[in-house]
C-alpha cells in the first residue's frame, strides 16, 4: 500500500492510503474517528489485512484530517460521505465494497450506505451511531463529562490530550510524555478552526432524523466498556438498523475497542470479513 493523493474536484483532495497495484479482491474501506487520521486509527487492521492477502485495503483521510483538504464550506457528513465515495471511485472501486467505520467514520458510513447503496455492499461499524443527534449527543457528553465536542476533541495540551484517550478507553497503557506531545503536533496543531466547524454541523436536531432503509448487511463490533457510545446506545443503534444487523462486544475495551485489544478485535472483523465473503460468493452462485 502507498498514499494516493486523490482530486475530488478542483479544490478539493484527498489522501487515501490504497494498493499500489489494482487488485481483483474484496475491497475493504476503513473510515476513521475523529481523534486521528485513517492509518494512524488503523495501522494494526491494517496490517493484519494485508498480511491474509485476501482483500483489497483502502484508509482514506477525511477532509481536514491527514492529507486532505478542501476549499469549500461544507461541513456536513454527506460532504464526507460524497468526497469518499467519489474518492473510492477514481482508485477503481465503483461497487460491493465493506466499509469499517469507527465512531466518526461509522457516521459518515451510514451516510455513504445510504447514499451510494451499489458502492456499500456490507458495514462493519464500531462505537457509533447512525447520526449524532441532540439527545445521543448530551448522553454521551454527560458520560465522559464535558461540555462539548470541540472542548473533548480538539485538546491543545499534553494533559488533555490524555484525558481525551483515557476517558475513550478501558485501560490504555501509559505513554511517555513526548509521545503525546509528538501526537499533539502532527494531529491537533492543523485546520482546529475547520473541525470545530465539522463537529458542530455533526451534531442534529432529534426532529431532524430519520432512520433510513439500508438494505446492506450491517455487523454492530463494540468496545463493552466504551463511555462515549454505551452499549445501551449500541442495541438502540441494532434496532434501528433491523434484522440485517448483528452486535458483538469486545470486554475490558473501550471507545477505541481496536487499539485497545488488536489482536482480539482483528480476529473478530476476519471472521466477518470472511462471512460477508461467503454469503456474496453463495449469492452469485
Amino acid at each position: 500500500m502507498s498514499p494516493r493523493r486523490v482530486e475530488i474536484e478542483p479544490g478539493t483532495v484527498l489522501n487515501i492510503w490504497a494498493p499500489t497495484k489494482p487488485l481483483n479482491k474484496p475491497a475493504v474501506v476503513f473510515l476513521h474517528g475523529f481523534a486521528m487520521d485513517g492509518i494512524t486509527t488503523w495501522l494494526l487492521q491494517v496490517l493484519s489485512l494485508v498480511r491474509s492477502s485476501n482483500y483489497a485495503v483502502y484508509v482514506p483521510d477525511f477532509v481536514f484530517f491527514g492529507g486532505s483538504v478542501t476549499d469549500r464550506a461544507d461541513r456536513t457528513v454527506e460532504f464526507q460521505s460524497e468526497c469518499i465515495a467519489k474518492g473510492l471511485r477514481q482508485l477503481g472501486v465503483v461497487e460491493n465494497c465493506t466499509l469499517v467505520g469507527l465512531s466518526y467514520g461509522g457516521m459518515v458510513g451510514f451516510k455513504m450506505a445510504e447514499m451510494y447503496p451499489e458502492l456499500v455492499k456490507s458495514m462493519v461499524v464500531t462505537c457509533s451511531v447512525m447520526a449524532l443527534t441532540e439527545s445521543v449527543s448530551n448522553a454521551g457528553l454527560d458520560r465522559i463529562g464535558f461540555p462539548s465536542w470541540s472542548d473533548y476533541l480538539l485538546p491543545k495540551t499534553v494533559k488533555a490530550l490524555k484525558i481525551m484517550f483515557d476517558s475513550a478507553s478501558y485501560n490504555l497503557p501509559n505513554l511517555p510524555n513526548f509521545v503525546y506531545k509528538d501526537i499533539l503536533e502532527v494531529m491537533y496543531n492543523k485546520y482546529r478552526k475547520e473541525r470545530n466547524e465539522l463537529l458542530e454541523a455533526l451534531v442534529i436536531s432529534d426532529k431532524a432524523f430519520t432512520i433510513p432503509h439500508l438494505p446492506q448487511k450491517i455487523h454492530l463490533l463494540w468496545g463493552e466498556n466504551d463511555l462515549i457510545f454505551d452499549m445501551e446506545t449500541a442495541l438502540i443503534l441494532k434496532e434501528q438498523v433491523g434484522e440485517k444487523a448483528t452486535l458483538e462486544a469486545i470486554e475490558k475495551a473501550g471507545h477505541l475497542v481496536n487499539l485497545e485489544r488488536p489482536c482480539l478485535y482483528n480476529t473478530r472483523l476476519q471472521k466477518i470479513l470472511a462471512s460477508l465473503v461467503q454469503e456474496n460468493a453463495q449469492h452469485n452462485n
